[in-house]
């Protein structure tokens, strides 16, 4: 095999250094390769970068080990193309396992286009991507701090989870805050309630009546304090991504008129696939991509387990997400064919096939520019009309009705 590149760089990165192998050398020559070791501070990457440049290098390969590769990706990015390799996919052979081998074996692959690029962001994405994946953190902290809260006022027998759907409303709060005091009785206690929960006076004052003592109080002023953090760290984050979102205004705009996407889950996907859908092949290379179509895996003419691969998991988690809220709308397409599937296949994996779809959606409305166009929930019954006739018929025949159809006059 011809090697396609003249002089190529291989790097082994580990936490506190990088192994380098620069592969240098004609086509159908041998190559002369040179190994040096660095450190893994600025410095050290500063002078990794002067090196390389010295040498003639243009392009430069790595493994996705962790978070290590991103600092020298970073360092480098501006004046070396370079493509961060699956792990997996670049394993060397077996028995021959040290660091020089590995960068050495990292440069033989690269300097024969043997390496597939992986998907790596801009930096404004990579920044975007960085606030949405902690705000994701923070709002799983935030549930479950309100779980244990919750769950220390069953053990205290105080009943309000039964009565009042958000405990951490306004009432709720309300509620909260005299129970961490302990000054009030029970009757003054309900007389929080606001609106149309005062319609529950009596039934609050009965569930607010439990066995809270100073030990709890404790524990529930420091879990409602958590609460209260977390909600105003939310709040910070999302006005920090709002800002960041300001120069993609125009992709926000077309991936919330997708059914069951809000500005979150909208940020979610521009931040992991960004807004230049130039880096994926299709539509079907970005389903791969995040996880999100069947697998492909059938051995002598025997078709074997299809399920997902694991891919990007924020990604996933956002569109099933929307694809749950997609399930509870009965005027849209996706809706009925999330019902049509579930009828089939179960609800999880209905749940899946609809993020796939909301996922091809958002490429093309990305790629082109242009909106998206609601099918309506009649469209699967139009696409073969005498189909859904001899159904509906054959269904009504089994009643014990004779059906005559005839076409309806202009």
């Amino acid at each position: 095999m011809d090697a396609i590149v003249a002089c190529c760089a291989g790097l082994d990165v580990h936490r506190d250094s990088v192994v380098v192998c620069i592969n240098k050398g004609a086509a159908r020559q041998g190559a002369e390769k040179t190994v040096r070791t660095f450190g893994t501070t600025r410095v050290d990457l500063l002078r990794l970068r002067e090196w390389l440049l010295a040498e003639g290098c243009t392009l430069a390969a790595m493994e996705s080990t962790g978070i290590y590769w991103r600092p020298i990706y970073t360092m480098l990015e501006d004046d070396l193309d370079l493509i961060v390799g699956n792990a997996q996919h670049m394993k060397n052979v077996p028995g021959r396992k040290t660091d020089v081998k590995d960068c050495e074996w990292i440069s033989d692959l690269l300097r024969h286009g043997l390496i597939a690029r992986s998907f790596v962001p801009p930096r404004p994405i990579r920044a975007l991507r960085d606030l949405t994946r902690y705000r994701r953190k923070l709002s799983q902290t935030q549930a479950t701090e309100r779980n244990r809260l919750i769950k220390l006022l069953e053990s205290t027998n105080i009943k309000l989870s039964g009565l009042i759907s958000d405990v951490f409303g306004v009432s709720g709060q309300a509620m909260l805050l005299a129970l961490i005091e302990g000054e009030q009785t029970p009757e003054e206690m309900a007389q929080h309630a606001r609106m149309r929960m005062r319609r529950k006076i009596a039934a609050l004052a009965q569930a607010l009546d439990g066995t809270m003592d100073a030990h709890h109080r404790f524990l529930l002023r420091k879990q409602f304090d958590r609460i209260k953090m977390a909600e105003a760290d939310l709040e910070e984050v999302d006005r920090r991504i709002r800002q960041m979102l300001v120069p993609y205004a125009g992709p926000m705009r077309r991936l919330m008129r997708l059914p069951g996407v809000d500005w979150v889950t909208a940020a979610t996907i521009l931040a992991e696939i960004g807004a230049d859908m130039s880096a994926f092949h299709s539509a079907n290379h970005l389903a791969s991509w995040a996880g999100l179509c069947p697998g492909n895996n059938r051995s002598a003419g025997k078709q074997r387990s299809g399920r997902v691969r694991k891919g990007n998991l924020h990604l996933k988690a956002a569109l099933v997400t929307a694809a749950v809220v997609v399930a509870k709308r009965r005027s849209t397409f996706w809706g009925e064919k999330h019902r049509r599937l579930r009828a089939r296949r179960g609800e999880m994996r209905a749940h899946v096939a609809i993020a796939h779809k909301i996922l091809v959606a958002a490429y093309h409305v990305l790629q082109s520019n242009t909106d998206y166009v609601e099918l309506g929930p009649t469209y699967l019954d139009r696409l073969d009309d005498q189909r859904t006739m001899r159904h509906l018929t054959r269904r009504i025949e089994s009643l014990g009705y004779v059906v005559d159809i005839k076409p309806k006059a202009a």
